[in-house]
């Protein structure tokens, strides 16, 4: 019975130190990671700077927004003939000036099938548009992308991207941001 008193208190004895190596060695790798992190150079670019003027992304936005108007324009023209034919229909048969049982079921059907390629073509129209925007939006990220890895070229370990300056970030030295180099970079290139 000794024996296994003495067994078991050497075992948490054993235990114990074996821990005791295990959080010194955690907190080493955690010291070491603080100071390769420290290491680390960091840039700032703000996206909302960039948006605003960056060319293609001026010229990009003012093509969406042409594209969104002309559309809508275009749908409320059908929409106001369509409305217009279906008005003069509700004429005819509150009149009962219809030709036929016939006729008027024909027209109805018309006018049912004119209102479903109506609808289909807003959602058309709107797909095209968010596939556009969705283009776009990938080549202007790709443009930016481009750039930040040409002018990086070893020079920052990690780059990041805010929306504002006030926004995700809580201080930013001017020395990290390097927005303005992008957007010189960028502006070159699209000309």
């Amino acid at each position: 019975m000794k024996k296994l008193i003495l067994m078991s208190m050497v075992a948490v004895m054993f235990s114990a130190c074996n821990q005791q190596k295990n959080d010194q060695s955690k907190s080493q790798v955690a010291a070491d990671s603080v100071a390769q992190t420290s290491a680390v150079s960091i840039a700032v670019v703000n996206s909302d700077s960039i948006l605003m003027n960056y060319q293609f992304a001026k010229s990009a936005q003012e093509k969406l927004a042409k594209k969104a108007e002309d559309a809508k324009l275009s749908l409320n023209l059908k929409q106001k003939s369509l409305e217009k034919e279906m008005a003069e229909f509700q004429k005819k048969y509150e009149n009962q000036a219809f030709i036929s049982q016939a006729s008027m079921e024909s027209q109805a059907k018309s006018l049912q099938k004119k209102q479903y390629d109506l609808q289909a073509h807003g959602e058309q129209l709107e797909g095209d548009f968010m596939n556009e925007q969705s283009k776009l939006g990938q080549q202007l990220k790709d443009s930016i992308d481009f750039a930040i890895k040409e002018l990086n070229k070893g020079r920052f370990s990690l780059v990041l991207s805010t929306s504002s300056m006030n926004d995700n970030v809580l201080f930013v030295d001017d020395k990290m941001n390097i927005t303005n180099e992008i957007l010189e970079f960028l502006n070159k290139r699209y000309k």
